[in-house]
């Protein structure tokens, strides 16, 4: 019970594997992003030859500059190793009124990256609700709706590595990301990697994982593991039984069609943020890689199938693709929307898709990847015996985390408007809804979004995620019958530097492709 722990065997590779083995090995092992003359811990990641990555988780927060620059990757080495561009957040086309496909009157609004301006200060919506007509709220409070309208970058060719003038994550090659990270990690950081498969997972008395059977590489023994086998869990779900809680009941989504699709000419716009194009019984994600475009729809078998769900695609798809679009290579993706009850049993954690999964909506699941691996490495427990004291906290944290996705997801479809099928009807039954949203919205009706209506700390998504949701959606607050006027006139003056400093950026900035364009030339400043 007191061995210390030093040996961790993570099974599974992709983003999920060795982004884990990478934030594990920062923290433990490297100073700086270079090995430690003397490693605290043996890291061994084995996965199988013969089991390819889904490889469709192309979009990031802005978290994910922190871990690179964590585990001591280049942000130049990166953006030009991944195929990647800069995301300033996610586009909501056509998710609060019926439309026609082409429409030119199709609603929108974003979800950006960065928080309100003056957040720190002053939470600015209850002062924006009575100009509600005439700005609107993405518009008041920050730049990224106009910037990203315009596919500016982010930042400028002088802006150090993974510094910003406006908050941004990055869309990206997930084969050439995990490419990446295991060269890095193995090269750089001394993780083992180890191809084989596992033929028997061994557990000892207590109830832990002892060591795993391999076909070619015999017996591997640990102190923990780290389950990244994807939906199959093999060692937290099939191993250590821990059950799967569905929530087809809540979130419809349970199949996906993903396609790649080339730029209709070599120097086409590419898109600062994901677009996410509301469809009959689903929607679809379109994202701008510098090279390609991510496009894929998500949607709910009940409720369509796969034949129209391809149609719609290939509609979606047929004014900006100069190729057959009737002849394109489809993948069709399953989803089991859902999660696992804790990621944390005994001596193994479960990281990525075998922790759980529900739709690629808001692309939160690399966002919980980075969350669960920088907690094990934050909270590795020094012996096994204070291990499950340390388990218990991290299930509750997970437990919140998944509430909280789950409920900030559900909302989307909640404030929907959309009467064309019954998939958008279904989604606005009460018994669809979380108890604790109904309530929160029902709340929302009187009082804007605030830090007090989130009961914990470090949250995946703050109040202004919500404020951006409720008002780019349209919901009706009612106005506040009293704000201070020294304060009224500190959100006049925040409201009018926004606005300079909107028109400022959109003369400074150069768009993505340009950008990039520059980084492939130059480099940006290291710092």
């Amino acid at each position: 019970m007191e061995q210390a722990i030093q040996n961790i065997i993570i099974v599974g590779g992709g983003t999920a594997g060795w982004l884990t083995a990478g934030i594990l090995a920062a923290e433990h092992n490297a100073d700086n992003g270079k090995l430690s003359p003397s490693p605290k811990l043996n890291i061994t990641l084995i996965e199988s030859p013969d089991v390819p990555t889904i490889g469709v988780g192309e979009g990031t927060w802005p978290s994910m500059r922190t871990t690179l620059k964590n585990i001591g990757i280049s942000e130049t080495d990166f953006l030009m190793s991944c195929d990647a561009s800069f995301k300033q957040g996610s586009r909501f086309i056509n998710w609060t009124h019926d439309h026609q496909a082409n429409n030119s009157s199709a609603d929108h609004y974003l979800h950006p990256f960065s928080l309100p301006i003056g957040t720190n200060e002053l939470d600015l919506c209850p002062y924006w609700l009575p100009h509600q007509e005439q700005v609107s709220f993405a518009d008041a409070v920050g730049q990224q709706n106009q910037l990203s309208q315009c596919s500016l970058a982010p930042k400028q060719i002088t802006t150090g590595e993974y510094q910003f003038q406006n908050n941004y994550g990055y869309h990206l090659d997930a084969g050439k990301f995990s490419q990446l990270l295991q060269k890095h990690c193995t090269e750089k950081l001394g993780v083992r990697h180890i191809r084989d498969h596992v033929t028997a997972i061994h557990k000892n008395d207590r109830g832990d994982i002892n060591h795993l059977s391999t076909k070619q590489s015999g017996e591997l023994q640990g102190d923990f593991f780290v389950d990244c086998t994807g939906v199959q869990s093999l060692l937290l779900g099939e191993q250590l039984n821990v059950p799967f809680v569905c929530q087809k009941s809540v979130l419809f989504n349970d199949s996906a069609l993903a396609i790649q699709v080339p730029y209709p000419q070599a120097d086409s716009e590419i898109a600062s943020c994901t677009h996410s194009t509301a469809q009959t019984n689903g929607w679809i994600w379109d994202i701008g890689l510098p090279t390609r475009r991510g496009v894929g729809h998500v949607y709910s078998s009940s409720h369509t199938d796969q034949a129209q769900a391809e149609q719609q695609l290939i509609e979606y798809l047929r004014p900006t693709v100069n190729i057959d679009v009737d002849n394109l290579d489809i993948r069709k993706l399953s989803i089991a929307p859902g999660h696992r009850k804790v990621c944390w049993k005994n001596n193994c954690m479960a990281i990525g898709m075998a922790s759980g999964f529900i739709e690629p909506l808001e692309a939160s699941a690399l966002a919980l990847v980075e969350w669960s691996a920088n907690t094990l490495a934050k909270q590795l427990p020094s012996n096994r015996q204070v291990m499950d004291i340390i388990a218990a906290r991290v299930n509750q944290r997970f437990g919140q985390h998944w509430q909280q996705i789950i409920e900030f997801l559900k909302l989307h479809y909640v404030l929907s408007k959309r009467s064309d099928s019954d998939y958008w009807h279904d989604h606005r039954e009460s018994s669809t809804i979380p108890d604790s949203l109904q309530q929160q919205i029902e709340l929302w009706r009187t009082q804007t979004p605030n830090k007090h209506d989130i009961q914990y700390t470090d949250v995946l998504f703050p109040a202004a995620s919500f404020q951006f949701v409720l008002y780019g959606m349209e919901f009706q607050t009612m106005s506040p019958s009293h704000l201070k006027p020294s304060l009224q006139n500190r959100a006049q003056q925040l409201f009018a530097e926004n606005v300079k400093r909107t028109q400022g950026l959109k003369q400074l900035l150069p768009t993505n492709r340009e950008l990039l364009a520059k980084i492939a030339q130059y480099g940006l400043p290291k710092i």
